[in-house]
């Protein structure tokens, strides 16, 4: 029953997150995040955060946590825009950059709050195949089209693109806004932010959920031309110009600055994550090329909702999506050693003879 809703989104289906158990003791291996704890400079920052000024409105403009940003990806702060995690910065560009009569172009197999967004606002979308391999359709998102988001490594695939890539999709549309979803970069791949003051259609979005811990923070950023920049602050103030609260803009500021920490985890993270895709391999599972802090992959001969299933019986959750396309993958999270370990020993058990 949906009385009262509006016809705009009586029809909808909405992005669908990944579980988040209560009850049981699950290894957790379901929702990219990270296994490691956040840094201590972040945890000491939001502690101070949360005292007597949290009566007090936020800055709106976040300037320290943009500063520090910009300051770590050598822009400056006019190009750099804070929200609360890559999700509402995703929204807010594609209401700031997108318009109805023309239609956005992805790849078919991506993250799958974009088509969600294409719907909520009233645009269109053209969800171009995959290749066989499942690497992006490159070609196909050259011209003829109002916008083109990329995320860059893609998921749930986990392969990445080069900046030669991204710098063609430059080109090929310099009449739109090229967003390239960066959430998972900082495990192995290039980042385009060396092409923002080359390219002013280029929007790149990243956050602190992934590689600095703090997906509990939900707080993330987007780095362009200053232009880009202003229209998704036109975007937010709208409807609320206070979005990044206190104590979220006091741990973005120092787990951004602190760099140490950061490399120490995701180098971690690559790490593990290495070691258990050419584990996998030697299960005889088809593994893709990862550059984020996941691994997607399959069994032959096996249905992907049967190791789903039997994996949850042993206390471990994964990703699975009932797409016909990727029906027999599973998305698995590098979490540490010792679960990642668990996770092989109860694979091996499912698919032994």
């Amino acid at each position: 029953m949906k009385e009262f809703w509006s016809r705009r989104i009586r029809d909808m289906v909405p992005y669908v997150p990944g579980e988040q158990p209560r009850g049981q003791d699950f290894i957790k291996l379901n929702t990219n995040e990270c296994p490691y704890p956040p840094s201590p400079r972040a945890l000491e920052a939001i502690r101070a955060a949360a005292g007597d000024a949290l009566r007090l409105y936020p800055d709106p403009e976040c300037l320290e946590a943009r500063r520090a940003i910009a300051r770590r990806f050598r822009l400056s702060e006019n190009q750099v825009f804070a929200g609360n995690g890559s999700d509402e910065l995703l929204a807010f560009a594609f209401q700031a950059f997108f318009d109805p009569e023309r239609e956005i172009v992805f790849p078919q197999v991506t993250y799958s709050f974009y088509p969600v967004y294409t719907e909520y606002f009233g645009l269109r979308c053209r969800r171009v195949p995959m290749n066989e391999d499942f690497s992006d359709p490159v070609e196909q998102l050259c011209g003829g089209n109002g916008g083109v988001v990329l995320a860059n490594p893609n998921a749930p695939t986990g392969i990445a693109v080069g900046l030669d890539t991204v710098e063609r999709l430059l080109k090929a549309n310099p009449d739109v806004v090229v967003i390239v979803d960066e959430a998972y970069v900082d495990f192995g791949a290039d980042s385009a932010v060396a092409l923002i003051n080359q390219y002013p259609n280029l929007l790149v979005v990243q956050t602190a959920s992934k590689s600095r811990a703090l997906a509990g923070l939900r707080v993330g950023w987007a780095m362009g031309n200053s232009n880009l920049i202003d229209a998704l602050r036109c975007v937010r103030d709208c409807f609320n110009s206070y979005t990044v609260d206190r104590v979220a803009m006091a741990g973005l500021k120092a787990a951004i600055e602190d760099e140490g920490y950061f490399q120490s985890i995701r180098g971690r993270v690559m790490a593990t994550r290495d070691k258990t895709a050419r584990a996998l391999t030697g299960l005889g599972f088809t593994v893709l090329p990862s550059r984020a802090n996941f691994l997607f992959v399959s069994k032959p001969g096996v249905p992907g909702r049967q190791l789903l299933d039997g994996l949850r019986e042993r206390g471990i959750l994964v990703r699975w999506w009932s797409d016909p396309l990727i029906s027999d993958w599973l998305r698995i999270t590098v979490g540490t050693d010792e679960q990642m370990q668990a996770l092989l020993d109860a694979l091996k058990e499912l698919t032994a003879g």
